[in-house]
C-alpha cells in the first residue's frame, strides 16, 4: 500500500454514512444536550397500543439520568421525565399527590415493548401505563407497571429546540 494509502486509509474500505438523526430514529451512544448538559443515549424503548406508538429514551448524564419521552399525537410531543419515589398501590387511583401537587389521571393502557441498549431485556412484555396531568397541564406523573413492580417517574413538556442530537458514528 502507498504511503497516501496508509494516510488515508484504503478506498476500498467504505463507512456507513451516518444517518441525520431525528426525535424518532436516535440510537444507542448518540448525544443529546439538554439544558446545558450532555446525556448518553443509553437506553431506549418502543411502545405500542394497538398502531398508537411511542418512544422514551434513557438518557445517562455526568449526575444524573433523563428520560426524554417522543410521541407523534397529531403534533410532536416532547417530555423530559426523572423517576421518583413514589410507592403507588394498586387499584391506581385517578388521582395522585405528590410534593403538593395534585395529579389527574388522563389516560391509561396496555402497550407492548422493545427495548434497546439498558432497555433490551423488555423485549416483548406488555407495559400497563397511566399518565397524570396537574390542572395546569403543565407537569405529568407516568406510571409504568411491570408485573408487580410499578415505576413512577415526573416530568413536564419541552419543545424541540431545546434539544441538540449529536449522532454517534
Amino acid at each position: 500500500m502507498s504511503i497516501l494509502g496508509r494516510l488515508f486509509g484504503n478506498k476500498k474500505e467504505t463507512s456507513k454514512p451516518i444517518v441525520e438523526r431525528n426525535m424518532f430514529n436516535l440510537q444507542i451512544n448518540d448525544i443529546v444536550t439538554f439544558d446545558l448538559e450532555d446525556y448518553k443515549v443509553v437506553g431506549k424503548i418502543d411502545y405500542d397500543d394497538h398502531g398508537f406508538k411511542w418512544y422514551i429514551y434513557q438518557l445517562e448524564g455526568t449526575h444524573k439520568t433523563l428520560w426524554l419521552s417522543v410521541e407523534m399525537d397529531d403534533e410532536l410531543n416532547l417530555g423530559i421525565y426523572k423517576k421518583i419515589k413514589l410507592p403507588i398501590q394498586e387499584p391506581i387511583p385517578k388521582k395522585i399527590s405528590y410534593e403538593g401537587t395534585t395529579f389527574y389521571l388522563d389516560e391509561s393502557g396496555k402497550a407492548r415493548v422493545i427495548g434497546a441498549g439498558r432497555s433490551e431485556n423488555l423485549t416483548g412484555l406488555t407495559c400497563e401505563y397511566y399518565d397524570f396531568y396537574d390542572d395546569s397541564d403543565e407537569k405529568a406523573l407516568s406510571l409504568e407497571k411491570w408485573g408487580n413492580e410499578i415505576e413512577v417517574s415526573i416530568g413536564y413538556e419541552i419543545e424541540e429546540y431545546e434539544l441538540k442530537i449529536i449522532a454517534s458514528s
